[in-house]
């Protein structure tokens, strides 16, 4: 296992910068995920650790290795690319012992080898198949035990299950964290499915344009936004900008244009994130936070709309709830039943928690 550190990178293509300034430490045994949308630097920075990419300023070290101008081949690096890259013609074990062939081990070894990975992965009774009649989800299996049975110190994936169907992702999910809490091997993923990194990462950076925006635990990206970029990557919320109007004891109170009335806001590292007095602030409330009632409600922060839609997805309900021309509130609940649903053109109170809201810097991002 390596632990792998990225100083002050920055790769350029041309006139396009693809990252800039990143700095980043991957600890070693670390299930570690990049996350952003299309075209914001994350598979560019998985490919200069694995050495496809040299980076235009900056270093790349393995442990105490300086690894940033280092052969691909010389990394000790597994790869599992998106369209699996197997060799159709060839069977499960050939596929799977290539890259032990490559590096000149004795026939019994590898055969050893391969037997053992495929176990893990549960393909040794298609270790004679051609890939070919193999569903997805089972390629993706040879292409995880071709990446494993080299002993990588690290494993790389780029976006793996994007060309599976939900319920095979949910599998692949479950079956790619097993090999890694298995091997213990540090993993470095790349995703722009926000579920797959919540569920499956110690910790994930959040990228767009080229930038880094956050790095934490999926408790901390989700619950600690730094700016609404993130805010609005990860999961879903409702957010407005608003201005800083005052402090009231233990709580600061926020105004919005967009509504009559003003959101108090707990004044805690939790609720409020860090921001200087230029930055232009959001508010960011998430729909499981919203409470909905149809009898009048007491406090701070209720307000008053219309249910505009009900959306039932199954195991939630999600109901939009129209404030005003500008502002509709979205609200999720679990699912308790038909009777508990709110029916299009219902006057409805809402409440925000004060304690349950974030207050950040506006990123100017469009994402």
């Amino acid at each position: 296992m390596s632990t792998v550190y990225l100083s002050n990178i920055t790769k350029q293509f041309g006139s396009v910068t693809a990252v800039k300034d990143l700095d980043l430490t991957i600890q070693e045994g670390e299930f570690f995920t990049f996350l952003g949308p299309s075209g914001c630097g994350k598979t560019t920075t998985l490919r200069m650790i694995a050495g496809f990419y040299y980076p235009t300023t900056g270093k790349v070290k393995f442990n105490d290795r300086d690894m940033t101008k280092v052969a691909p081949e010389k990394r000790n690096t597994g790869m599992v690319f998106q369209n699996y890259a197997l060799f159709p013609h060839m069977t499960v074990f050939e596929n799977v012992a290539f890259g032990l062939k490559v590096r000149k081990l004795k026939k019994p070894v590898i055969k050893e080898k391969v037997t053992d990975v495929l176990k893990k992965v549960r393909l040794d009774q298609f270790i004679d198949r051609q890939v070919s009649q193999l569903s997805g989800g089972q390629q993706q299996r040879v292409a995880l035990a071709r990446a494993l049975v080299i002993e990588p110190d690290i494993l790389l994936l780029d976006e793996p299950l994007s060309n599976l169907d939900a319920r095979l992702r949910d599998e692949m999910r479950n079956e790619i964290l097993r090999l890694q809490r298995e091997y213990g091997i540090s993993m470095v993923y790349v995703t722009h499915d926000q579920v797959e990194a919540l569920s499956m990462s110690d910790r994930i950076a959040v990228f767009n344009t080229g930038v880094c925006h956050q790095v934490g635990t999926p408790t901390e990206i989700y619950n600690e936004p730094v700016n609404d970029f993130v805010a609005k990557f990860i999961g879903e919320t409702n957010l407005f900008p608003v201005t800083f109007e005052k402090d009231v004891n233990n709580q600061s109170v926020y105004h919005s244009e967009k509504m009559a009335d003003s959101f108090y806001v707990n004044k805690t590292q939790l609720n409020i994130a860090e921001y200087d007095e230029a930055d232009r602030l959001a508010i960011s409330i998430r729909p499981e936070v919203v409470h909905l009632s149809e009898e009048p409600v007491e406090g701070k922060n209720v307000y008053q709309g219309e249910v505009s839609l009900v959306q039932f997805t199954g195991e939630s309900v999600h109901t939009f709830v129209k404030v005003n021309e500008d502002v509709t509130f979205k609200a999720t609940d679990l699912n308790r039943g038909p009777k508990t649903y709110l029916k299009e053109g219902s006057h409805v109170y809402i409440l925000i928690p004060e304690d349950q809201v974030r207050i950040v810097p506006q990123s100017g991002s469009d994402q």
